[in-house]
């Protein structure tokens, strides 16, 4: 901010508690001190007023804000240029005087926060650093890491996968076997520090709308192994070449996948993460899919994914998982 914006906001901010202060003393010099039955000589409904001085209490709490307002202005950034009086907040780290990300002083929000970060991190860095040390496989064993893993998984991916991680439409279900990227705990980890995006292209301009119902049966009837409707006029044979033409590149001939192009397993119930209903399946082909996953790597970190991929990888590996398989 420049010098004259800045004199212009000191300005305007005291002027104007400066002005009310005075309306407030000026008005009240005016009335006079003691109560009376006499009214201001207006009534509005058959309602009047009295003219009568305005409450002590009404004063002093008026009082009582413009000085908190002052000492707030004195402490807190808020007029023009000025950092505030606030200890503490110089550098993030007054020992090894570490200045704040902006490199400016004094409070602000941000500062606040990361002042907030700083000793979050001091406290729980070394127990993140630990179990970040351990394979994935060892810290998806200790109760204190998923406990840990859970908040984070709780606090960050739950929005999408569920509190319970079984997924919801658009979103896939982490408790089970079904893995797009794969499920091994390198891959996990993978996916949530770098993110997904998924590449499926619509089909309908190339095998047009007959095309799309062919391989829409093909996928449903021969794949997943369930009834065609009695309604559904489309020729899973067709499907079948459209399929081995067209999609198998990445589904693979046989429809199982293939995790290096994110591509999932068609003959899983947990491929149909958008329905897999004859119509629903018809509109994924048709139109295609492109959900993102956004990455953590920025947010998390790499201690705090390696949480979050040993929970994950829980999940699926788990005793219950184990007994559902």
């Amino acid at each position: 901010m420049t010098t004259f914006w800045s004199l212009y906001v000191t300005v305007l901010t005291l002027g104007t508690i400066f002005a009310l202060t005075w309306l407030l003393l000026a008005t009240r010099k005016g009335q006079r001190s003691e109560q009376t039955d006499e009214t201001v000589g207006h009534s509005y409904d058959g309602i009047e007023e009295y003219d009568n001085p305005m409450p002590k209490w009404w004063f002093m709490l008026f009082v009582g804000t413009v000085i908190f307002a002052l000492g707030y202005l004195v402490l807190y950034p808020g007029l023009g240029n000025w950092k505030g009086l606030l200890p503490g907040y110089q550098h993030l780290d007054t020992q090894k005087e570490t200045p704040f990300a902006n490199g400016q002083t004094g409070w602000t929000g941000v500062h606040e926060w990361e002042k907030e970060m700083a000793k979050a991190d001091a406290k729980f860095g070394p127990i993140f650093a630990k179990f970040a040390a351990m394979p994935i496989e060892e810290v998806a064993k200790d109760p204190q890491a998923l406990k840990m893993g859970g908040r984070l998984f709780a606090s960050n991916c739950s929005v999408c996968h569920g509190s319970d991680a079984k997924g919801a439409y658009g979103f896939p279900n982490l408790t089970d076997a079904d893995w797009r990227w794969g499920g091994s705990p390198e891959e996990i980890k993978t996916t949530i520090m770098g993110g997904r995006h998924a590449v499926m292209p619509g089909w309908s301009e190339v095998i047009g709308e007959q095309g799309v119902s062919d391989v829409a049966a093909y996928v449903l009837t021969q794949l997943d192994g369930r009834k065609l409707p009695e309604s559904a006029k489309a020729d899973p044979a067709k499907g079948k070449e459209l399929f081995a033409t067209n999609c198998a590149v990445c589904h693979g001939p046989d429809g199982k996948g293939n995790p290096l192009m994110g591509a999932p397993n068609l003959t899983h119930p947990g491929a149909f993460i958008y329905g897999s209903s004859f119509a629903q399946l018809q509109q994924t082909i048709r139109y295609g899919r492109q959900g993102q996953m956004p990455a953590q790597a920025d947010l998390q970190g790499n201690d705090k994914v390696h949480l979050l991929a040993a929970y994950v990888y829980s999940l699926s590996h788990g005793e219950d998982a184990k007994a559902v398989e």
